[in-house]
């Protein structure tokens, strides 16, 4: 079973019923990670010692032991060596921790540390990482491969013309660059042939040089005790940039050489000559120690990954470190500080056998450079697998017929050979050793990832680490870059940078898992939390919308106006699917998810989804307002679509949403243009088609939500709504408004009650405020408010209404155009009517007044006042015209007043009737009833 098994037939003991048909019987040899029967009892035979220690071990060997031993104790000496020491290893022991932790957390792949980072972080962290590591991986080998050549060319090449050396009997190799790159060519060669047979052989060849090189340093520790006081001659380059000096002493085991060396003695370097620091000192000696992820780069290779990387690397981190001090004690105790500065390959020139350590030297560099090699091959291979780059890794995707992955064997070998035409690559080295420790970081950074997300799943068998060693390994790890090289340590970071923005961009949805969803559950979780509804005020008052949508197909321009209103408030898309769990196999709504939040992205909308089932549209929406959201994000405004004849338009028609792949109505990501062809959602209703519900419980949806205390918006004519032209680059939509922005038009007065008095009461100011927060928007911050105030032109108080209005405006802080409308002949006729019925108004008012009685005795809003005006159709049609005739400019959107519905039910139809001839043929318009205070001029 590998990680992304899930557990459905997983079995505790053998059963004899019959077994599932889709589920595969279980074969000796285990299934591949790609499902196929794989090669894994053949592919994985490495164990803890010849698949993790042994390559860790050279790794983090490699050239230090024999030749910076010397360097770090000779400048630092004792004291702050073992410091050194002590802090470099500190950093390791953080990142080996973690790598211990993720690895035991569950299957691990090939591909080793990108493996856990991307599993952990994502695919772009993990894939911007995992080409870092790549190809310090292949640089590295290169580098170790010219250093080999030039240790072989000092030994036994010939010197070049002009120098002051003179030809030894054994410097035979012609010099040169060329030669050089053949030589480097013919090594290279040899660890490639060596990696494309495969880990096995590879594990073999470096058990071989684990030999050599275990010998030589048995050999090296035995001679500090056995050879004698002795004179030590410098080398050439030693002698002409120092102070004359041509013979150096090695005392053997002294005390007063011990006491000598405890202390630094920072001199310039013999073969920089740069003046050396604790810093430089520490950077180069810190160098040496980044081999930890040898072992885990074999992650594909092992037979029990999950086992052998944290004991493996755990085990190797110990040897070296115990390896490295015992080195730096027996030298400083044994060694004269001017050899020791000025000879770091001193340890053949005192060795029992002075070749030994020579071929330490090639041994291990070699094991190092197919090390590297073949811990590029297999972070390729990962990295093809997991086709973050497309097509064009496609070729690293194959593999022999014993698993070895020879194609990304061959695609390495390459690039290295590329590398090798550098000859040089001092430059290279820093920038390698900061690639290394950017991806330690990374992997600390994944651990602490998974940590503070909390994750239930997240419960590694290895329990020694916590977020403050993960927190410290980053930290160290961020510490060393900028120390070995600042300007390294910014281009790497903006490479990776780089690269995560295009994977973002340009790569595929991937099903593993992102922990930044986990992060952002786990921050989300506890700021709700702190969100206390008890402490809201008016002032941090803000739109929290739930818009309820028949069909996505016909609401697209109310969906995209909506998501401009909520000035980064809740903004919630309800659906009610009618029918009942009963008789159902499962809940047809999970089905239904992914081609809503497909189309949110589409739109590019800042919203939530949220599906109910009911047995009406009415018990539906109750359900939505009663549990949408939490605590204090919970929806206080419902919009809901007009109740008109409108046939419904179709705006998907031909659109293609590719599935996001996040949903649970995929189980597995698909490249099926077929699959992806049209959301999954109903044809439009035609017009010989029956609603959903009838005018009566559309009307009691919206008393419902009165009820519940939410204010409630009707949107029509959205369907005539283009944002991209009303709101476009040159809003050269009408030639009047060529200039400026779109107009916004707000009629504060209930216009179905024209004997109402005043302009400020709650729902008003509600609709000021929805304008004003339109306004304030980014996209709409062009459009200008204009702000329409019914007046009777005989009326003596026409200019005290018009400027306590304006003052209202200034104290809000609301720039609106107000204009005066006279609507003298359109009220006279509702007065007309009104004196003609004046006995059956009074009446009704007195009811009105009882009704409002009782709500205030209840203490909460039960019932609502009927509308004592009985307002004719002449009346609703003569405000409708005048609406109309001062929209000029046509308005991209109007305001209107929404009046409460009747307390009874009988009188729905008529109420929904005087709506629909208000609003008839205005183009896009909300009718908007407040309930709630949302404005204050308090500070």
């Amino acid at each position: 079973m590998s990680e992304k098994t899930p557990l459905l037939h997983y079995r505790l003991t053998t059963s004899t019923g019959p077994e599932p048909k889709d589920v595969p019987k279980p074969s000796r040899s285990k299934a591949g990670r790609d499902g196929q029967p794989s090669n894994d009892k053949t592919a994985r035979k490495l164990g803890v010692f010849f698949g993790v220690v042994i390559p860790t071990l050279l790794s983090m060997f490699s050239v230090v032991v024999f030749l910076r031993i010397g360097f770090v104790v000779g400048q630092a000496g004792l004291y702050q060596s073992i410091i050194m020491f002590l802090v470099a290893y500190l950093i390791i022991t953080m990142t080996v921790l973690s790598v211990c932790a993720i690895s035991t957390n569950g299957a691990l792949d090939a591909g080793g540390a990108y493996y856990m980072i991307s599993r952990a972080l994502g695919p772009e962290f993990g894939g911007s990482i995992g080409i870092m590591f790549f190809f310090a991986n292949v640089c590295g080998s290169a580098l170790y491969i010219l250093g080999l050549v030039e240790a072989i060319m000092s030994a036994f090449g010939v010197p070049v013309e002009g120098g002051a050396a003179v030809a030894g009997l054994n410097q035979v190799l012609p010099s040169g660059y060329w030669w050089s790159l053949l030589y480097g060519t013919v090594l290279l060669f040899l660890c490639f042939i060596v990696c494309l047979v495969g880990a096995q052989i590879y594990a073999k060849a470096t058990f071989i040089i684990f030999i050599i090189v275990m010998t030589v340093l048995a050999s090296v520790f035995i001679s500090f005790f056995i050879v004698g006081p002795t004179m030590v001659t410098l080398s050439d380059a030693s002698v002409s940039n120092s102070t004359g000096l041509t013979t150096v002493n090695y005392t053997g085991l002294r005390l007063h050489t011990l006491e000598s060396n405890l202390l630094p003695n920072y001199t310039v370097d013999y073969t920089t000559c740069t003046m050396m620091s604790f810093a430089t000192v520490f950077a180069v000696m810190f160098n040496g120690c980044t081999g930890i992820m040898a072992g885990s780069n074999m992650s594909g290779d092992l037979k029990n990954p999950s086992y052998s990387i944290p004991r493996g690397t755990l085990a190797a981190v110990l040897i070296t470190f115990v390896t490295y001090n015992l080195l730096s004690l027996l030298a400083a105790w044994s060694c004269d500080r001017h050899l020791l500065q000025r000879d770091y390959s001193f340890l053949g020139d005192i060795n029992i056998w002075p070749p030994m350590v020579t071929i330490g030297i090639y041994s291990s560099t070699m094991s190092a450079a197919m090390s590297n090699l073949i811990g590029a091959s297999r972070i390729l291979y990962a990295l093809s697998k997991d086709n973050l780059f497309g097509g064009v890794l496609t070729l690293a995707r194959k593999t022999s017929h014993s698993g070895n992955p020879w194609a990304s064997v061959l695609v390495s070998w390459l690039l290295v050979q590329v590398v090798l035409f550098a000859g040089k690559l001092n430059t290279i080295a820093g920038i390698v050793t900061i690639f290394f420790l950017l991806v330690y970081a990374a992997v600390n950074l994944a651990c602490l990832a998974l940590e503070w997300a909390s994750a239930p799943n997240f419960r590694p068998s290895f329990r020694c680490f916590t977020w403050h060693t993960c927190t410290l390994g980053i930290l160290g790890c961020l510490v060393m870059m900028f120390l070995i090289n600042a300007i390294y340590a910014f281009a790497s970071i903006a490479f990776m940078l780089l690269l995560l923005m295009l994977i973002h961009y340009l790569g595929p949805i991937s099903n593993w898992g992102y922990i930044s969803q986990a992060l952002i559950f786990h921050q989300v979780r506890k700021y709700l939390l702190m969100l206390d509804v008890r402490k809201d005020h008016v002032k941090f008052w803000r739109p929290q919308v739930l818009l309820m949508v028949a069909n996505p197909r016909s609401c697209i321009g109310v969906m995209s106006f909506i998501n401009d209103l909520k000035k980064s408030g809740l903004y919630v898309l309800g659906h009610v699917k009618l029918g009942l769990l009963d008789g159902l196999p499962s809940d047809p709504l999970q089905s239904r998810y992914d081609s809503w939040l497909s189309l949110v992205d589409h739109l590019n909308i800042k919203a939530f989804v949220n599906l109910t089932l009911a047995n009406s549209v009415r018990h539906g929406v109750q359900n939505l307002l009663f549990i949408t959201g939490f605590g204090g994000m919970r929806p206080n405004t419902l919009v809901l679509g007009f109740y008109d004849d409108c046939t419904p338009q179709d705006h998907l028609q031909g659109k293609i949403l590719p599935s996001t792949g996040h949903g649970l109505d995929t189980v597995s990501s698909t490249t099926d243009l077929s699959e992806q062809r049209s959301p999954f959602f109903p044809n439009v209703r035609s017009a010989e088609e029956a609603k959903d519900l009838q005018e009566e419980e559309y009307v009691s949806v919206i008393a419902d939500a009165v009820k519940m205390g939410k204010n409630v918006t009707l949107a029509r004519y959205f369907n005539q709504f283009n944002r991209e032209e009303v709101l476009g680059s040159g809003r050269k939509i009408v030639a009047h408004r060529s200039m400026t922005g779109p107009f916004v038009d707000v009629w504060p007065l209930n216009l179905l009650r024209p004997d109402s008095r005043g302009y400020v009461d709650i729902c008003s100011l509600f609709l000021l405020q929805l304008a004003c927060v339109l306004h304030e928007t980014r996209a709409w911050n062009q459009a200008r408010l204009r702000l329409f105030l019914c007046v009777e032109s005989g009326c003596s108080l026409q200019e005290e209404e018009q400027t306590k209005l304006r003052k209202m405006l200034k104290d809000l802080r609301i720039t609106a155009q107000v204009q005066m409308v006279a609507w003298d002949q359109v009220v006279a006729l509702h007065w007309q009517r009104r004196g003609r019925e004046e006995r059956s108004a009074q009446d009704e008012e007195r009811t009105e007044r009882q009704e409002v009685e009782d709500a205030e005795k209840e203490g909460d809003i039960q019932k609502f006042p009927n509308n004592a005006a009985q307002l004719t159709d002449e009346y609703i049609c003569a405000v409708n015209n005048l609406i109309r005739q001062h929209g000029v400019p046509q308005p991209a959107v109007r305001f209107l007043y929404l009046p409460r519905p009747p307390a009874d039910t009988s009188r729905y139809r008529a109420y929904l009737h005087q709506l629909d001839l208000l609003s008839r043929d205005l183009g896009p318009t909300l009718l908007i009833h407040g309930v709630t205070p949302v404005v204050t001029t308090d500070l």
